[in-house]
């Protein structure tokens, strides 16, 4: 920390906000790769539409 101790309270606090900052964009970027690796929603979103056109157009008794 010696290398800190000519840096005004400002300066500290900026470095401690990119820090932060850095953080929360990493697990920001993090997280909606491991989400949207998956397209797990939108599959069952079309199978469902199919299932029900398939229902729409079957001969009604």
């Amino acid at each position: 920390m010696a290398g800190f101790s000519g840096l005004t309270t400002k300066g500290k606090n900026g470095i401690v906000a990119g820090g932060l900052t850095a953080f929360v964009v990493g697990v920001y970027i993090y997280t909606m790769r491991a989400v949207g690796g998956t397209d797990e929603i939108q599959v069952a979103i079309n199978k469902f539409e199919e299932e029900k056109a398939m229902k729409e157009d079957a001969p009604k008794a």
